[in-house]
């Protein structure tokens, strides 16, 4: 067989994959769903700024988002987490940006 051949060593590999490939999903799907809560309000913000739309999104929306994202960014300073924290307080200061851009527009 074609396993043989190549002396593949299937315990080896799966030990590989829940160990190291696990922890690295894991905290790379963390990572993105941060970013992509951040992004949820952008186009909504760049249509108003933009002038296509004066409808702002719901306030209970924009509120639960930035809920998370405080509370994600309260987890990521106990863990000590410098990449969340970057990302998050970053995501922070491009969307005051833009609410200020809006309202002193």
């Amino acid at each position: 067989m074609i396993i043989e051949k190549f002396n593949f060593d299937l315990e080896k590999f799966k030990t590989f994959v829940t160990e190291k490939f696990g922890q690295t999903s894991a905290e790379t799907l963390g990572w993105l769903s941060i970013i992509l809560l951040h992004a949820a309000t952008v186009p909504s913000f760049l249509a108003i700024m933009s002038g296509l739309t004066d409808r702002a999104p719901s306030i209970d929306l924009v509120l639960l988002i930035w809920s998370a994202l405080t509370l994600l960014f309260i987890k990521a300073a106990v863990q000590k987490d410098m990449l969340n924290l970057i990302t998050i307080g970053l995501g922070f200061i491009v969307q005051a940006s833009m609410l200020a851009l809006i309202y002193f527009k």
